[in-house]
C-alpha cells in the first residue's frame, strides 16, 4: 500500500483501471474494522491498487512485493503520522492497528515481484551506466551503493528492480522537488536533485526489467 505522492498524467486505459481501483479500495475501507489477518487487508483492501500479490498492474502505483519488511513498516508509519503524504494512503493507515503493520510488512516482503515491461533500449543501456557509476561530474553516486546490483535493496533501501517506470520516475521527481521527504538523512532529495532528467528516466527504464536480464 505504498502510493506514490503526487498524481501524475497517464493514459486513457490506466485512468478507467485507477478509478476502478480507487472505487474498489473505498468499499474495502469500510469492511477493514473486521479483518483478522495481512491476507484478509490485502485481499480485501491493499488488492484494488497493489495487486493480489503486491504486483500492481496500473503504472502509477508501486508493486509492494519483495520489498524489504523493515522499508514497508516505515513507510507505513510515515504515512501514518504524515511524513510522507497520500490522499489515498491516509484513510487506509488511518483504519490500520500497528500490529497490521508488521503483518503486511511480513506478508508483501514474501511475496515475488514480477519484472516489468522493458524500457526504451537505448535508454537502458545508459541507465545501467549510471546505475552502477552514478555521474561523477554532477555528483551522483552509484544506485548500487544502496539499491545492490540486482536492485533488490536492503532494509531501509527498497527493491526497485522490476518497479513501473511511470512510478519510479515521478518519486525521484519528487524527491527532486522535495514534494516527498521522508528520505533517511535527506539523501535521495539529495541525488534525485542531482540527476538530470534523462538520467532519472533512463535509470527508470533499466529497472523496469531487471529482473528478466
Amino acid at each position: 500500500m505504498i502510493h506514490q505522492d503526487k498524481q501524475p498524467k497517464f493514459r486513457t486505459g490506466y485512468r478507467a483501471r485507477a478509478i476502478t481501483a480507487l472505487l474498489t479500495l473505498g468499499c474495502g475501507l469500510a469492511g477493514l474494522a473486521c479483518a483478522q489477518d495481512a491476507k484478509t487487508i490485502a485481499a480485501t483492501v491493499c488488492v484494488a491498487c497493489h495487486g493480489e500479490d503486491g504486483n500492481s498492474a496500473i503504472p502509477m502505483f508501486p508493486k509492494i512485493a519483495g520489498l524489504p519488511e523493515s522499508y514497508i513498516i516505515k513507510q507505513l508509519r510515515d504515512f501514518q503520522n504524515g511524513r510522507r503524504k497520500s490522499d489515498i494512503m491516509a484513510p487506509v493507515v488511518a483504519a490500520l492497528k500497528p500490529e497490521d503493520f508488521v503483518s503486511l510488512a511480513s506478508f508483501y516482503s514474501g511475496q515475488k515481484v514480477k519484472p516489468g515491461e522493458a524500457g526504451d533500449k537505448k535508454a537502458a543501456s545508459f541507465g545501467k551506466m549510471v546505475y552502477f557509476e552514478g555521474n561523477e561530474e554532477t555528483g551522483v553516486p552509484a544506485c548500487v551503493g544502496c539499491h545492490q546490483p540486482q536492485g533488490a535493496g536492503h532494509l531501509v533501501y527498497p527493491r526497485i528492480s522490476g518497479q513501473h517506470v511511470q512510478y519510479l520516475t515521478q518519486q525521484l521527481k519528487n524527491f527532486a522537488s522535495g514534494e516527498r521527504s521522508n528520505d533517511v538523512s535527506r539523501f535521495m532529495r539529495v541525488v534525485a536533485k542531482r540527476m538530470s532528467e534523462e538520467e532519472i528516466d533512463s535509470v527508470a527504464a533499466y529497472l523496469a526489467d531487471l529482473d528478466s536480464k
